[in-house]
């Protein structure tokens, strides 16, 4: 059953269902031995010569698997429900061939997306499906502790012991003695150490609830992939918890042996080393603290609620969406004031993102973060033009001040603006943000400052809202009563001098 035995052998003329049904209906019998499944794409449109076949070589295993994924999504009526992680590997093109929801992420990394999605859609099928490469290379902590955790996301793990898409080199699963491009004399376990068992590995966790390992070798082990295969999506969408199923497969290229040939060695080589067994088949038993597992909608309706009992409901903010980029020296506080802004952006029921980008250096480097605040959904936390760019050194003012958008706002942490500063259609204001924390107790409330300040000229945030947040996250007394000062510090500052000496005065913001 090669890769090829996803395409329909039915009569040229006579290929989709209502097709059939004429057929039949017309007197003309016949008998449908082998059909594509509905859960497949009609036409694979990655390449206009091969709309009918995919791109898997012939032999290939993941041919094998996919049909037998796409048949078992169809008999449990799962197909409008799932979506499916692939990643980078041989696989990396499963969403010409799956009508499904797909998405793609990086090497490695499908078990953390697929964990994302499962908290966010919580009423979803999430497969992840992954090359031995990926899963048992560079992804291995993510597929651990998805495993760990108990997620509950299904993962099928095709291990073939190469890496195939780019060139046959030594995958954690290659045998001891099998050669590879990069173990010309064989894999060595002094040298190379031995291939990894994953079956055997996550079944010594407590919480996955089903492991299998089957093998894609002669039609015998076919079947029992099959029902293996169905029995790890039925675990899903009962609810149940994490399910792993590995898929021994026959990599014939890479192998350099023909079809038959590469599947003889499946049955003879690769199950002696990895045998075929299920390692773990119980209902999950995860002890729990009495509060379930929230999601991601279950966080933002919790902090809205709570902000509606703190400080008196949900705002009516003036904006649809401000963007703000916040940039300095590490040991500023740059990151910190965008984590400030978005716990108390969250509290008010706005949607929120925040992306830090750093150096090496706990101090003295240079250290920004991207702030959005947003009444709809964010596509993207990167901000490029910002509305708001709060610089607490020249270095950022210089650095970041034509990213600003006509009309912005510049809030610069000096005594004054450079002389030879210019930023053509921005509001900027100077604030001695260091001086005035350190005459309340400390400079590194310089950052707070700058929030009040920042909160008072565009009243973005209530600052009720910002106040709580600081009185949960300052757990020293007295280091929170200087940052109490200093958010007031800043908002006095904007209404006693926030327009003299502003360079430029924008249209309007909001």
């Amino acid at each position: 059953m090669a890769a090829e035995s996803l395409i329909a052998e039915e009569p040229k003329t006579k290929t989709d269902p209502e097709a059939r049904e004429t057929e039949l209906n017309s007197g003309n019998q016949y008998d449908v031995i082998h059909s594509k499944s509905p859960v497949f794409y009609p036409r694979y449109e990655r390449k206009t010569e091969l709309k009918n076949q995919t791109h898997y070589c012939p032999g290939c295993g993941h041919g094998v698997a996919h049909k037998l994924i796409a048949e078992a999504l169809e008999e449990l009526g799962l197909q409008d429900k799932t979506i499916f992680v692939s990643p980078v590997g041989c696989s990396v093109f499963a969403y010409y061939y799956f009508d499904v929801g797909n998405v793609q992420v990086a090497h490695g990394r499908a078990p953390a997306a697929a964990t994302g999605i499962k908290r966010a859609c919580p009423d979803k099928i999430v497969i992840s499906y992954q090359g031995d490469g990926d899963l048992a290379a560079i992804g291995t902590a993510e597929i651990i502790h998805a495993a760990n955790r108990g997620e509950k996301i299904t993962v099928f793990f095709v291990n073939n012991a190469i890496y195939g898409m780019t060139g046959g080199q030594m995958a954690p699963t290659t045998l001891v003695g099998q050669k590879s491009s990069t173990s010309p004399f064989g894999r060595r376990p002094v040298n190379e150490g031995f291939p990894l068992h994953m079956a055997e590995l996550l079944s010594t966790l407590e919480a996955p609830v089903y492991i299998e390992r089957v093998a894609l070798a002669d039609n015998k082990n076919i079947m029992r992939a099959r029902r293996a295969i169905r029995k790890a999506l039925e675990i899903q969408k009962n609810g149940a918890g994490f399910s792993f199923v590995e898929i021994l497969s026959p990599c014939p290229t890479i192998w350099s042996k023909d079809p038959v040939e590469a599947r003889r060695w499946v049955l003879e080589q690769m199950i002696p080393a990895f045998p075929v067994n299920v390692f773990r088949d119980r209902v999950a038993q995860i002890p729990g603290n009495g509060v379930p597992r929230r999601s991601v909608s279950d966080v933002l309706e919790l902090a809205a609620k709570d902000n509606k009992n703190e400080v008196g409901g949900k705002r009516l903010q003036h904006f649809k969406e401000i963007k703000c980029k916040i940039a300095g020296f590490g040991g500023q506080g740059v990151l910190l004031l965008g984590q400030l802004l978005i716990e108390a952006g969250m509290r008010e029921g706005l949607e929120v993102s925040w992306l830090p980008s750093y150096g090496p250096e706990m101090r003295s480097g240079s250290a920004h973060c991207h702030v959005c605040l947003s009444k709809e959904r964010i596509g993207s936390p990167l901000v490029s033009r910002p509305d708001v760019l709060v610089a607490m050194n020249e270095f950022s003012l210089r650095k970041f001040a034509s990213e600003v958008v006509g009309g912005g706002l510049i809030l610069y942490n000096g005594a004054s603006i450079p002389a030879d500063f210019s930023a053509p259609g921005a509001q900027v204001i100077a604030i001695p943000a260091a001086e005035m924390a350190d005459k309340l107790g400390s400079t590194k409330a310089a950052n707070i400052v700058m929030m009040g300040a920042l909160l008072e000229e565009t009243e973005c945030l209530d600052v009720r809202t910002a106040l709580k947040v600081l009185q949960d996250k300052v757990k020293k007394l007295e280091l929170l009563e200087i940052d109490r000062k200093a958010l007031a510090a800043g908002q006095l500052f904007i209404d006693a001098h926030a327009h003299v000496g502003a360079v430029s005065q924008p249209d309007g913001f909001a």
